[in-house]
């Protein structure tokens, strides 16, 4: 066996804090996930900085915010002129493992690319005519040697993927639901027969990026809705910031909360098949296992749905991490950000000395294994356009407080102020009441921004 640790990382799409089982919020049916996190270390204030697909992607893999590594929004052909894809030259995660001799593979949505031009082998230009799909080439998969992605195509019973050495040409379209497709290529991948995915004498790390439950929301079989019975979406969302009727989204979610729970059960099921791959093969003691997301899902809140503002139910994700003998089983409420992840990971493979300097996140390992470190005290959140990067929502959260400065051309910046422990629905806007805190998390916001670079300040 290696004496380094294997790593399982595993992200779904889109999937909030709330909905797993044992999180004792959503009414999910997460049997797998609750049993999980009973061997693991939950943390209850994982935030998605800027919460959309490919800024996290950005982040998890470069260690550094959006500002810094140039994803600033999602990745498609209205924002490529800004240059908004990961650098072919930026030194990332799965650069450093590649050089610490890491087997690794990468199977579902990447998302990070500029769109590609041969559209009658991508998903090609949507009814709007906006491109996101796109093909990988070997140059641009930084050190990743197994390779079983696309671009980003939201077809969950109709995906496609490249294989590690096909061409463009060479699409795989296997008719089948995605998480069930991908979790089947990677059970193969860890179970490695006849050495032919990996170096069986060399540790791996696998991420699996599942795009469900992401929308399209009704594209999720059938007997993982029918777990729910007779239930409504009105009777399955039953948090009190609720709103159905909202002008954002409300309707949405009354069409397709049940759906969002049965996609969600559906990932649980297919997780737990990872699980007991681990065990089968031998691997749980040797394997770090994450299970997180990009970014959450209002589903109804506030009567919105989709991601990208500043209420938890869009800004918190789960992170669950599992390493026997290693990490001790419970929850803790650390604030981790998303561009710790890879420090963080790096410190607990063996290669922290293999660092980038440029990397912006905080090595938190020590928070799970036991030794010294500093908590942090806030998180930073934006949502940024790259025609107008000085502009946005910037804010902070920190374990009591939700802090949010809204800037448009022309009029003056308008305040949020959330106390996240006497409205844990963020319910009110106390800003205008409590000026005293709102100074102060200005100044340290002011603070984040100057470590990322963001031209907010100029």
């Amino acid at each position: 066996m290696p004496t380094r640790p294997n790593l399982l990382f595993v992200f779904p799409d889109e999937m909030r804090q709330h909905a797993i089982g044992f999180a004792g919020q959503d009414p999910v049916i997460t049997p797998n996930l609750d049993a999980f996190a009973t061997e693991s270390l939950a943390l209850t204030n994982t935030v998605s900085n800027r919460p959309v697909c490919s800024p996290y992607r950005a982040m998890l893999l470069t260690g550094m915010y959006p500002h810094s590594n140039g994803v600033l929004t999602n990745c498609n052909s209205n924002t490529v002129s800004h240059m908004n894809y990961l650098r072919e030259d930026d030194r990332c995660f799965t650069d450093v493992l590649c050089d610490n001799e890491y087997s690794q593979g990468y199977i579902g949505k990447w998302h990070l690319d500029p769109p590609s031009l041969q559209h009658e082998y991508t998903e090609g230009p949507r009814e709007d005519g906006i491109v996101w799909d796109s093909f990988t080439t070997p140059e641009r998969r930084h050190g990743i040697d197994f390779w079983y992605s696309y671009g980003c195509c939201d077809k969950h019973f109709d995906p496609h993927y490249w294989r590690t050495g096909a061409t463009i040409e060479e699409r795989i379209d296997p008719g089948e639901w995605s998480v069930k497709h991908e979790t089947d290529v990677a059970i193969d991948y860890i179970r490695n027969p006849g050495a032919r995915n990996r170096d069986p004498d060399k540790p791996f790390s696998l991420i699996i990026s599942h795009n469900p439950p992401h929308m399209p929301f009704e594209q999720v079989p059938r007997k993982y809705v029918d777990q729910y019975g007779q239930a409504s979406s009105e009777s399955l969302l039953t948090r009190p910031n609720v709103d159905l009727d909202g002008e954002h989204g409300g309707d949405v979610a009354r069409e397709h909360g049940k759906n969002y729970f049965g996609a969600i059960t559906g990932v649980d099921d297919q997780f737990g098949r990872l699980l007991r791959c681990l065990d089968e093969e031998g691997l749980k003691e040797d394997t770090i296992v994450v299970f997180t997301s990009d970014h959450g899902e209002m589903m109804g809140s506030h009567g919105r749905y989709s991601k990208t503002i500043w209420y938890d139910e869009s800004l918190l994700v789960p992170f669950i991490i599992r390493w026997p003998g290693h990490i001790q089983a419970g929850v803790d409420d650390l604030l981790l950000s998303t561009p710790d992840l890879m420090p963080t990971l790096l410190t607990m493979m063996g290669c922290a000395d293999d660092i980038p300097n440029s990397v912006e996140g905080t090595d938190l390992s020590g928070a799970f294994l036991g030794s010294e470190y500093t908590r942090p005290e806030s998180a930073l959140y934006l949502n940024v356009d790259p025609e107008y990067p000085e502009g946005g929502l910037r804010g902070v959260r920190t374990r009591r407080y939700t802090f949010v400065i809204d800037r448009d051309r022309g009029r003056p910046d308008r305040y949020v102020l959330h106390d996240n422990q006497s409205d844990p629905y963020q319910l009110e806007n106390v800003a205008d009441e409590r000026p005293e805190t709102v100074r102060e998390l200005v100044q340290e916001l002011n603070g984040w921004l100057a470590k990322t670079g963001d031209p907010w300040l100029r």
